[in-house]
């Protein structure tokens, strides 16, 4: 493995568009940075070994004082929806993209967050602070222990400048690793513009959709890959928030500009991991309108891909033709949908009645304002240990209501219990990245010590495994985790 940032194969392809979809500048380094955490599972995803850490230039490198070997810095321009109410002109208000490193598991964008002003920051000062840091950092860990699509973290670099927020906190630069940070907004941001639209959609096809244009000839050629394109982009979508819900995770942000055209999670702000289930939960404290509830997120997956396909539009693609691949969305969502819960019920088919069997589970989540994790974790031996499952709701007598239609589901797919308990066992976590443990860590970092960011991505990166020593981080969220808000501003 590669020990040195100087032995990278870097490429800049993003930089080969035209001049107009981004700006060439520097970052505004931090003063006297520390590299808190760096994550070796990333590293070792970029082809570096972990030595690298202790290379000078990669505290240089992703403090922004020095450019990547290789690579070209930018801040890229986009647009977009901000919680339904058209934006204009946004961008890489306070990210820097450095490259991509070419490595054996495919091509990785490298992008500072939090490292300074750049011409899309509008009113913002370019920085990120230590605690909305912390929690990018480990949420792309906790995503991808739960086999989430996800952007990652490679490095969380610290610095006692202050940031100026409802209060005075200290600076962080968190360096995010993705295939891409193209957006829904970056094609909503050229839909007037045909040639720069043209040259966004055959970029994005021919480096992560080619299979959209493979075998496509003749005079429709680009109608059937644009086809094909959305078509993909809807799949990928609506398989990512059947993920979401059924993980009880709330994004918090569902702006066009926060969407991942590659479907992966992206952008994580005031995002949270349900601990009392409500269906409505809010988990974005500025979120006064509840746009954003659990509950609401398919729905507002769905309204974003209609404006991603409006700005399709701009490519003089028939609006018939898109429409019918939004139509698709649906029918994708509740195949992913009921595929993870016949998981998580330990179901071997999802038969009928079963989606009255998860309604009614949710309702009952809902009412007794039930841990959604470890709810679902005590499924695994609720038939055979029903005190136990009963334990974890206020009304008993509700909960034994559902067990008893839910044991009678079983009894029709004639499995061997214990070989169902252990595949549920291995598919509902036991850990995730609740909000007070999230505190936890951030509150440690700020007196320098990263000891809880690293017993907590430990437990993230198999969350599914009991560990000894970690019954903490598995435990219902302590009454002063109601009080913790958080919001755009986190």
């Amino acid at each position: 493995m590669i020990k040195s940032l100087s032995g990278l194969e870097v490429a800049n392809s993003f930089s080969e568009l035209p001049p107009r979809f981004y700006t060439r500048l520097e970052p505004q380094p931090l003063n006297q940075p520390r590299l808190l955490h760096a994550n070796p599972d990333v590293a070792a995803l970029l082809g570096m070994s972990s030595s690298v850490f202790q290379d000078p230039l990669f505290l240089d490198v992703f403090s922004g004082k020095q450019p990547l070997p290789g690579g070209k810095t930018l801040a890229a321009v986009y647009s977009g929806h901000q919680f339904g109410v058209w934006a204009g002109q946004l961008g890489d208000g306070r990210a820097h993209l450095l490259g991509e490193v070419v490595a054996p598991s495919g091509n990785w964008e490298l992008q500072l967050k939090g490292s300074g002003r750049t011409p899309y920051s509008r009113m913002g000062d370019g920085r990120a602070v230590l605690r909305s840091s912390v929690r990018e950092y480990l949420a792309g860990e906790a995503m991808a222990g739960l086999g989430i699509p996800t952007t990652r973290a490679l490095a969380l670099v610290v610095s006692d400048d202050p940031v100026y927020r409802e209060t005075v906190e200290t600076a962080a630069i968190v360096t995010r690793v993705s295939p891409s940070f193209v957006r829904f907004g970056s094609f909503e941001h050229w839909s007037q513009s045909p040639a720069e639209l043209q040259a966004l959609f055959d970029y994005v096809v021919d480096r992560h959709f080619p299979a959209c244009r493979a075998g496509v000839h003749g005079p429709d050629a680009l109608n059937e890959t644009v086809a094909r394109f959305l078509r993909e982009v809807v799949a990928r979508t609506a398989r990512l928030i059947a993920d979401w819900q059924t993980a009880g995770f709330c994004h918090g942000v569902m702006n066009t500009d926060n969407m991942s055209i590659l479907g992966l999670t992206l952008d994580y702000g005031p995002y949270g991991f349900m601990d009392a289930f409500q269906a409505n939960h809010v988990c974005n404290h500025s979120d006064t309108q509840g746009r954003y509830a659990w509950n609401a997120q398919p729905a507002v997956a769905h309204w974003n891909l209609y404006r991603l396909a409006g700005a399709l539009l701009g490519l003089g693609v028939p609006q018939d033709l898109l429409k019918a691949q939004l139509e698709h969305y649906e029918a994708e969502f509740l195949q992913a949908y009921r595929g993870n819960l016949m998981r998580k019920f330990g179901l071997l088919a999802w038969e009928e009645g079963d989606d009255e069997l998860a309604d009614q589970w949710w309702r009952l989540l809902h009412t007794q304002k039930a841990d959604f994790t470890l709810s679902f974790r005590s499924l695994a031996r609720a038939p055979e240990e029903p005190d136990t499952f009963l334990s974890r709701f206020a009304d008993p007598d509700a909960a034994r209501t559902w067990l008893e239609r839910y044991a009678k589901r079983l009894e029709q797919d004639e499995r061997d219990p214990d070989q169902r308990a252990a595949q549920m066992l291995a598919c509902n976590p036991l850990y995730v990245l609740r909000n007070h443990l999230a505190e936890e860590a951030i509150r440690a970092a700020a007196r320098d010590d990263a000891g809880e960011i690293g017993r907590l991505l430990e437990a993230l990166r198999d969350p599914c495994t009991e560990k000894p020593g970690f019954e903490a981080y598995a435990a219902e969220a302590p009454e002063w985790a109601e009080r913790l808000q958080v919001s755009c501003s986190s």
